[in-house]
């Protein structure tokens, strides 16, 4: 690698320019726009795997359902996963809600401003530790997100794999160089801006660029797009599920998913994934006797559902079912309850299964009575 920022001048052009450009053109974010550590962290917590045109509305909206720390610290964990719902990977959450009863057992009900403190915490990383630090505290730490990734494999023409550790090694010892002691906070936020609006993807905007007289990719390929390199795409498993609305008179079967797993913690329509050879009929009757231990009558499907994770994707059949006999019991959950359909908002779903809801509710609850 061939480092066009070799001089202590070019370095300080680099932050000089950067710093200037993002102060003028960064965009106005609730959080960004509060000194409060509080929102910082929420704030990055969320960003982890959301979009920030994405999440703006879900931090209003935990904001005000948990105002501060010892707010969130007290709540019950249900309380945290339904003003969740919506943003996905729930573990985030769960570990949000960890750390705060931590910080305040521990941290006398403050966020901590060191790196070590918050590393040591519950769903904080390297990332988020040092953009926690950086930005609520001025601590001198570069972060390192995919944003700034690509940044720094264009600006430096790394052609590795920035998922190997030599390369990670690399680009955060260039980010750390890089960073202008005692504005790590406008710093980081001003690389990461860079990424998210000017060095994007696809269609970067070299030619406005404002660090684009350093930046190698520019200067030496035809297309910067090259960089960082991609990792083929692998072929994602797709599954089909099926997913009972269970009834027993007018109330509707729900459980709660192991707190330990995937959306743990979240409700859902109980059943699972389909078997070769079987109809979703037979799926749905095998997954209830197996997970709660009880019978059922199985109707038609109801609806059906695409939703893609991140490493498979699913089509969840949602069919109408009546309760035969037995008396449910949580083998394969971590809870389970009769509810009345209107009652169904008081509890967090996953995507796929809210969607079930908002398909029935709107052509009435009727349609999946069996």
């Amino acid at each position: 690698m061939i480092d066009l920022l070799n001089t202590p001048s070019d370095v300080a052009a680099f932050r000089t320019d950067l710093l200037a450009w993002y102060r003028v053109n960064k965009r106005s974010l609730e959080w960004r726009d509060s000194d409060n550590p509080y929102h910082v962290w929420i704030s990055e917590i969320m960003l982890q795997q959301t979009r920030v045109d994405q999440m703006d509305a879900y931090f209003t909206r935990f904001i005000a359902r948990f105002p501060a720390l010892a707010d969130l610290a007290v709540a019950q964990e249900s309380d945290v996963l339904k003003v969740w719902e919506g943003l996905g990977y729930y573990a985030r959450a769960r570990n949000m809600h960890k750390a705060a009863r931590l910080m305040v057992a521990q941290h006398k009900g403050r966020i901590p401003d060191s790196y070590e403190e918050l590393i040591a915490l519950p769903g904080i990383g390297t990332y988020t530790a040092a953009a926690v630090s950086s930005i609520a505290f001025d601590r001198d730490h570069a972060v390192l997100d995919g944003n700034v990734v690509r940044v720094l494999c264009r600006l430096l023409r790394i052609e590795e794999d920035p998922r190997r550790a030599a390369t990670k090694t690399q680009l955060i010892s260039a980010s750390q160089r890089l960073l202008p002691l005692g504005q790590a906070g406008d710093f980081n936020q001003g690389m990461m801006e860079l990424g998210a609006r000017v060095c994007t993807p696809q269609k970067p905007d070299c030619q406005t660029c404002p660090v684009g007289d350093l930046c190698r990719a520019k200067a030496e390929l035809d297309d910067p797009t090259l960089l960082p390199l991609k990792a083929p795409k692998k072929q994602k498993p797709h599954y089909l599920v099926a997913a009972g609305l269970i009834w027993k008179r007018d109330q509707v079967l729900i459980a709660q998913r192991p707190r330990d797993g995937m959306l743990g913690g979240l409700w859902e329509f109980p059943g699972g994934k389909r078997e070769e050879g079987e109809s979703l009929q037979e799926c749905l009757r095998r997954e209830i006797g197996e997970e709660l231990d009880f019978e059922i009558e199985v109707g038609e499907v109801l609806c059906s559902v695409d939703h893609a994770y991140t490493h498979f994707s699913i089509t969840l059949y949602a069919l109408s079912a009546r309760y035969k006999e037995g008396e449910p019991k949580a083998i394969g959950c971590a809870d389970w309850r009769w509810v009345y359909p209107e009652e169904l908002d008081d509890f967090a779903f996953p995507r796929s299964d809210r969607k079930v809801i908002e398909f029935v509710r709107q052509r009435g609850w009727q349609l999946a009575l069996f």
